[in-house]
């Protein structure tokens, strides 16, 4: 079947599309939800008194709440059915997003934040291993990257409700509004999408084998694939998170204009690359399956002449020059998660991803808005985020050498790993 969706063989049409549009959902409140808080976090600083280093800590417990809880997520979604667990995170997530109009200290915005890493790990890892038991290898770069489109519109929009909702009502009300839409998908998922059976693509049975861990570490396809997504996850989240304070500070704009034009970039250039970056690589992966690490290693470095013009150059090229950036950054968005996904067997799939979460963010966004508020603290922003560049670089390194590793395509189901 030459549908850009095609499902395996054991699942139906109508069950793989709605566990694709329902999950597609819930990735894209997700986003709104993680990107409320870049949107606010001036007033925040206010109201607290707080430097950017403290203002990029709020991150980093995130993310600790976030890989802390990977693993374990990983675990049980490759041994317990993941369609209710999805649904238990999504209503978590919104219930912490709700009640953190209560929080009146920074030391227990930084519990909310960290709690919202919880919920988020496990739905980041249930989904892409469910999805990945509805569809075919070969179809896996389309559907995960038509899923991880949710990802700038959701940050876009969470810019835009953090910065209009936050200027006019007050930043407490942001996170108020961002919890309903998560609440209602929670329960469209919970009546209307089916678990599909695991290693349903795979055309033998599927096995959970011991040594799992030591096997991942051995697996060279999937650690260029994580480590190298870790490179491009330090830069986007650093630039993600510091942007619209980098908009009102240097460019002198207020806290909705900024909201508005980091959601507006965010929304067509993120939504056009991640889009342009899959077709791309599922054409070229006709020819080569090293294609899924070809397109992140090509997007990654060409990333790096614009954002250095953003960072450093001439006001009036401020915006077109980060435009361009994000463009070519999520470029790689849906290839190297489908090369993940490939590089391992589905009885695994769910500890891999918990793997990957885990590299991504305590290499990458853990990181990096905390390292740019420590160096905007004793410089300036403009050099904080330089350091993005570096880590750009290095992101394009490791893909090219992880695609001497990619496993034929048609293949990939029944590699070890």
């Amino acid at each position: 079947m030459p549908s850009a969706t095609k499902p395996t063989r054991t699942a139906s049409v109508a069950g793989a599309t709605t566990a694709l549009v329902l999950l597609t959902a819930l990735n894209f409140v997700n986003y709104i939800d993680r990107y409320i808080l870049p949107g606010v976090q001036e007033q925040i600083k206010g109201e607290f008194h707080l430097s950017d280093e403290h203002i990029g800590a709020l991150t980093f417990w995130f993310m600790i709440a976030y890989m802390l809880t990977s693993p374990i997520t990983g675990w049980l979604g490759d041994r317990f059915p993941r369609k209710p667990m999805i649904v238990l995170a999504a209503l978590f997530w919104s219930g912490i997003n709700f009640f953190t109009a209560s929080v009146h200290s920074y030391n227990s915005l930084n519990i909310r934040h960290a709690a919202l890493g919880i919920g988020e790990a496990s739905f980041g890892i249930f989904a892409p291993a469910l999805l990945a038991d509805f569809y075919e290898p070969d179809q896996r770069n389309r559907v995960l990257t038509i899923f991880n489109i949710a990802i700038p519109v959701g940050a876009a929009l969470g810019y835009l409700v953090g910065g209009t909702v936050g200027e006019r009502y007050g930043w407490r009300m942001s996170f108020i509004v961002s919890a309903i839409p998560g609440a209602l998908i929670a329960l469209l998922i919970a009546f209307f999408m089916k678990e599909p059976a695991r290693g349903a693509s795979q055309h033998d049975k599927a096995k959970l084998e011991k040594g799992t861990i030591l096997s991942l570490i051995k697996n060279k396809a999937y650690l260029s694939s994580i480590l190298g997504y870790a490179a491009v996850t330090f830069s986007l989240g650093g630039i993600s998170w510091w942007m619209p304070s980098f908009l009102q500070r240097v460019d002198g704009r207020s806290q909705s204009s900024a909201a508005f034009l980091m959601g507006a970039i965010t929304v067509v250039t993120g939504l056009g690359g991640t889009i342009t970056g899959g077709i791309i690589a599922q054409r070229w992966s006709r020819k080569t399956s090293k294609a899924l690490y070809f397109v992140p290693a090509i997007s990654a470095a060409l990333a790096v002449p614009p954002a250095l013009v953003c960072f450093f150059g001439p006001k009036s090229l401020t915006i077109p020059s980060l435009a361009i950036a994000i463009f070519l950054i999520f470029l790689g968005t849906g290839p190297v998660n489908a090369a993940t996904v490939n590089a391992v067997r589905p009885e695994i799939r769910a500890t891999a991803l918990a793997g990957q979460l885990l590299v991504i963010h305590a290499l990458g966004d853990a990181l990096s808005p905390r390292v740019i508020g420590a160096v905007s603290d004793r410089s300036t922003l403009n050099l904080g985020l330089g350091s993005t560049l570096i880590t750009l670089v290095l992101a394009s390194i490791i893909f090219f050498i992880g695609s001497r590793y990619a496993p034929p395509l048609f293949t990939q189901e029944s590699a070890t790993v």
